[in-house]
């Protein structure tokens, strides 16, 4: 780790301004140092230089033996500035107290702040003053702070302390640096579709993130930690036998503006499956965790606020296929599965109608009672039904009345069936 020094705003507190102060306060910032590159430059044997630029890089020390015409060298070079600070970095300082002065110094207290745009944090590891501090000798300590905020931080130092003749001494340095975003992220939902019903409770998330620093980054993780409500799974890898293959390949570098796209699949867990009044309105789906490292292994983290969505409306009742064949034969009777579930806030005394259609013929009894239904409950209901015309077919014709309310619903185009004639032998 090396060190570069703090910009001083130039701006310190001093109860007397006229009169010098015995010791001196040093702040600089530890970061680690980059790899050394070089430029090399070399000619063909035919040309004036000959081997001479051959000759010259051989010796250079910067290079490496062997492979002296590879850009990377085998040093290391130590910071020249103060560099930038993203968000979800570390940030880390070196502080140090020397006494200046010919005389020893009593109670030495020093404080490290970090003043934010909406909070002050103490950064100091200790409070606890020193008792004595002898001419020419510090006190010293490193300071670590996961940056959190984006926008302008004042890191402010104070050292207070006693003289010989016991006057109490106070001053205090402001130093200020900007924290920067180092990654955009951008999220969209996708509510699945079924051929059992048009919606369905499983829903996708592509979340697009970006590198908008100036240097690569080694994307160490990606993840989605959902809500208590949805199970996650996540589609950034293909199976190939026991193993699972990124689907960026082996190197998960992102280079700078360049932009990956993530995406999970999320489906309500039974519990809450089952209450169709919970998973309605403004649901929170989870937060993206987001680990990376940068030059020489200096990691990074970030997560995003609660992602929400509007889930899908259903109305007042909704009716959703659980099971039907994919391929039924002409004029042969076949069953579906529906599952009735009363989305409202009231109970309803529910009465079924099935409706022909040109090519969808009913089988049993409509205008049947159901009977009363309470809020968020649901029921399975199986019904037999036959097709007059080859090709896609639509299940159409599905009626249900609230008597209470003197309601109708109208269900239509709910799935699709193939139907193929009798002599063909449909796939299973």
């Amino acid at each position: 780790m090396q060190g570069k020094g703090l910009q001083d705003t130039g701006k310190m507190d001093m109860p007397l301004p006229k009169q010098e102060h015995l010791l001196a306060l040093k702040v600089m910032r530890l970061t680690k140092p980059t790899l050394f590159t070089n430029v090399p430059v070399t000619c063909e044997d035919r040309d004036l230089p000959g081997d001479l630029f051959d000759h010259l890089l051989k010796e250079d020390p910067s290079t490496v033996k062997g492979a002296e015409l590879l850009n990377l060298g085998e040093m290391l070079t130590l910071p020249q500035n103060f560099g930038n600070i993203f968000l979800g970095e570390t940030f880390s300082s070196y502080i140090s107290v020397h006494n200046d002065s010919s005389q020893v110094v009593k109670d030495i207290v020093v404080k490290a702040d970090l003043q934010t745009s909406s909070q002050r944090l103490n950064l100091s590891a200790s409070n606890a003053a020193v008792s004595d501090l002898k001419p020419d000798c510090c006190i010293d300590d490193v300071i670590h702070h996961e940056v959190k905020e984006i926008g302008t931080h004042i890191l402010v130092c104070a050292v207070s302390y006693t003289t010989q003749t016991g006057e109490k001494m106070y001053f205090r340095k402001f130093f200020k640096f900007q924290v920067l975003k180092p990654l955009d992220v951008k999220t969209k939902f996708y509510n699945a579709e079924s051929d059992l019903s048009s919606v369905t409770d499983e829903v996708f998330l592509e979340a697009q993130i970006q590198n908008i620093t100036t240097s690569p980054m080694f994307m160490e993780k990606v993840s989605l930690e959902p809500s208590i409500m949805y199970s996650v799974t996540e589609l950034n890898a293909v199976n190939k036998g026991d193993e699972g293959i990124s689907t960026f390949g082996k190197m998960t570098y992102l280079q700078p503006l360049d932009t990956r796209q993530y995406l999970y699949s999320l489906k309500p867990k039974p519990e809450f499956a089952e209450k169709a009044g919970v998973i309605k309105g403004v649901t929170v789906i989870g937060k993206l965790d987001i680990v990376w490292k940068t030059n020489l292994g200096e990691r990074g983290r970030l997560q995003t606020s609660q992602l929400q969505r509007m889930a899908p409306g259903y109305g007042d009742v909704r009716l959703s296929l659980e099971a039907i064949p994919d391929t039924v034969n002409l004029e042969e009777p076949f069953d579906i599965t529906c599952k009735i579930t009363n989305c409202s806030e009231r109970t309803m005394d529910l009465v079924l109608e099935m409706c022909n259609t040109n090519s969808i013929h009913w089988c049993g009894v409509s205008g049947r009672q159901l009977g009363k239904l309470s809020p968020s409950s649901s029921l399975h209901l199986s019904l037999k039904l036959l097709t007059s015309v080859q090709g896609l077919q639509s299940v159409s014709g599905l009626r249900l009345t609230d008597t209470f309310l003197k309601r109708t619903y109208e269900y239509d185009d709910i799935a699709h069936v193939c139907v193929v004639s009798s002599h063909l032998k449909p796939e299973s």
